[in-house]
């Protein structure tokens, strides 16, 4: 996958004679990151898959760790023929779909005014509670995947689970209203799965104050169950936003 940031195949995963097609991310593929430790990507990837499951939520794709052609990494299953641009895109201003919400304005290469929008459906807002639960700093359009029975599901979550404050995302339209119903569902249940199964299976993964901080987003959540407002104080759009 030539437009990844980091070593991304496209492969096979075979086993009884199945084969599923499959994003594997050697470990050993990795580009170091100022700000997220070293050699650790796949162990979040895999994570945050956790973390979709233990909350009922499934929008995340099936995820391991496993070894593979170039050492051990993360494997996913492939989504195919599913477009971004159906829930998700940069529409000419005053043309947005009827039914999204505008996340951002700006300008482009022609000069002309144009809006960042997503669509205001369910799979989406799941998909929006998901990465406030894990903090995720990376969630592009091209990471979002609508299916045709109205799931959506997220892909590409090695930039997640910090201890500091990273979100960024383009799905900010939701902000100041109430998390839905199955969000807040899900963090209850991550709560109670905290000291149980999953935390035991996330100490092999992430480190002890990313643990505690992810317990803290939880507790925050069910403190004040709203979609914040995107900070002042930093960039809370991933770059590029598509």
């Amino acid at each position: 996958m030539s437009d990844a940031s980091n070593l991304t195949l496209l492969g096979q995963a075979e086993l009884n004679g199945v084969s599923v097609p499959c994003i594997y991310k050697p470990t050993r593929g990795e580009r170091p990151l100022w700000d997220f430790p070293d050699g650790t990507l796949a162990e979040r990837e895999y994570a945050s898959y956790l973390i979709s499951a233990a909350a009922g939520w499934h929008c995340v794709p099936l995820t391991l760790l496993r070894p593979g052609p170039f050492g051990s990494g993360m494997v996913q299953q492939w989504i195919p023929d599913a477009d971004p641009d159906d829930i998700v895109d940069l529409v000419p201003a005053g043309r947005m779909p009827a039914g999204w919400l505008p996340v951002l304005r700006a300008r482009d290469n022609d000069g002309d005014p144009v809006v960042l929008a997503h669509a205001d459906v369910d799979g989406l807002a799941l998909l929006a509670g998901f990465d406030l639960v894990v903090n995720n700093a990376d969630r592009k359009g091209a990471h979002i995947l609508p299916l045709p029975d109205g799931r959506v599901l997220g892909v590409d979550h090695g930039l997640c689970l910090h201890h500091e404050d990273k979100l960024r995302t383009i799905l900010w339209g939701w902000a100041g209203r109430d998390l839905p119903e199955p969000v807040l569902a899900g963090v209850h249940a991550l709560r109670e799965q905290l000291t149980g199964e999953l935390g035991r299976e996330l100490d092999g993964l992430i480190t002890r104050g990313e643990k505690r901080a992810l317990g803290r987003r939880l507790a925050a959540l069910v403190d004040n169950p709203v979609f914040p407002h995107a900070p002042q104080n930093r960039s809370p759009i991933p770059w590029p936003p598509l």
